[in-house]
């Protein structure tokens, strides 16, 4: 049991940054880039016995991307919330985005718009509808009029096609 701490306590030293990086390139505050890793390391801890020899730290980004976007899925239904009397509110831009940050995520965003269009179409839809517009399984299923089991295999099926045609910088 110690040397099972021990090693995880390794693991975490040696993976800290890169997953403190990717949560902050999602949610651009060290605040919450910090619990997303957090949680990151609680769902590695769990997950640690069905890993599959796959490259780990490809595995354990994917992991942080994940736990990132839905990180910022929480923040955002908690703002939505707050504001559901004031819809117009949301749609203010925010004057608190500096030009050179506006300007970076513009560019990524035209670089992963250009990205997706080489995607096969079915793939696209799915990973535009989970993604980008938000939406869950059940939602996805009843716009694409399929089961929930569907959209999920689609889903998986589009992260394997992008982790083989797409280098790992290039979806990070």
């Amino acid at each position: 049991m110690r040397g099972e701490r021990d090693a995880f306590r390794e693991l975490v030293d040696a993976y800290r940054q890169h997953v403190f990086r990717i949560a902050f390139s999602v949610l651009r505050s060290e605040k919450d880039a910090e619990d997303a890793a957090q949680e990151v390391f609680i769902q590695i801890h769990k997950s640690l016995p069905d890993y599959r020899s796959q490259g780990f730290k490809t595995w354990i980004s994917r992991i942080a991307m994940n736990k990132a976007i839905d990180f910022k899925r929480k923040q955002n239904r908690r703002r939505e919330d707050l504001y559901d009397s004031e819809p117009a509110l949301l749609k203010v831009v925010s004057g608190d985005e500096a030009p050179l940050d506006r300007m970076l995520r513009e560019e990524q965003s035209d670089e992963m718009r250009k990205r997706m269009a080489e995607m096969p179409q079915g793939h696209r839809d799915v990973i535009e509808a989970f993604y980008f517009q938000g939406k869950n399984y059940e939602e996805i299923s009843a716009e694409m009029q399929v089961t929930v089991k569907t959209v999920e295999s689609k889903l998986y099926r589009a992260r394997i096609w992008i982790r083989q045609h797409w280098r790992e910088e290039e979806w990070r």
